[in-house]
């Protein structure tokens, strides 16, 4: 079985890998979670646990999951580039629990070739628009104009660390106006969406060689055991289970 695959880019991220159990966690995106060759055990908030093929989790939703060492695919999608309503179709009879959606079958065809075919990865980001952009037709909404201008913002290394007051003013609105309407739109606050920008920024470092040091120190934080703690709080598992340094 292949190992694991990484692919981060400036809309959209993919994880594609085998997993055991990954304890409760929240994404400060929504997210689009496909069992490559079979259903997995996932739990919305505590609630019962479901046994699906795929799910969409909208962000800020707290969930689990227990593939049982099987692949799973996760597609992550920034708030500039759509809503969770661009993902929604690539569920197959889905049906809504808790702050997501949740099907017995699903888009993964596509992921399943990339994670299979190893030399197929200079085509995971042309292949992650056209999954999205699809969907991104059928969207109904998009998220306030300032609001996508201060995301994209911090998608640039240059700016992430930029002050909120600052980054407001950019953008023609108040501190407080602004992390008001961030919220809002993007389903989580302001600075809880920046720390998962400082966390794909040093999860990319990983994927283009850097060492678990480098990549804390790159994306601003303090030292390797503050990344890894950020890392397992957003994804309920330590980074060394699915994130290795090449």
């Amino acid at each position: 079985m292949p190992q694991s695959l990484w692919h981060v880019d400036d809309g959209r991220a993919l994880f594609v890998g085998p997993l055991q159990r990954n304890d409760l966690h929240r994404h400060s995106v929504p997210v689009y979670l496909a069992g490559l060759y079979g259903s997995f055990r996932l739990r919305i908030d505590g609630a019962e646990w479901t046994t699906c093929r795929c799910a969409v989790v909208r962000a800020g939703t707290g969930y689990e999951f227990d593939m049982g060492g099987e692949p799973l695919a996760v597609v992550y999608l920034e708030p500039d580039v759509a809503g969770i309503d661009a993902l929604a179709p690539l569920v197959g009879n889905a049906r809504e629990m808790d702050g997501a959606l949740v099907g017995a079958r699903g888009e993964t065809d596509l992921l399943r070739t990339l994670y299979e075919d190893r030399g197929s990865r200079h085509r995971v980001g042309p292949a992650l628009r056209e999954l999205t952009q699809f969907a991104r037709a059928r969207a109904r909404r998009h998220i306030d104009a300032r609001i996508a201008q201060a995301v994209r913002a911090l998608q640039n290394a240059e700016y992430a660390a930029t002050p909120v007051g600052e980054l407001a003013a950019s953008v023609g609105l108040s501190p407080s106006r602004f992390q008001h309407l961030f919220t809002q739109e993007v389903g989580v606050p302001f600075r809880r969406y920046r720390a998962w920008h400082r966390l794909r920024m040093a999860i990319k470092e990983v994927i283009e060689g850097g060492s678990y040091t480098e990549a804390a120190h790159a994306a601003g934080f303090a030292d390797q055991a503050h990344f890894s703690r950020e890392f397992r709080r957003t994804f309920g598992a330590p980074a060394s289970r699915g994130l290795r340094p090449a």
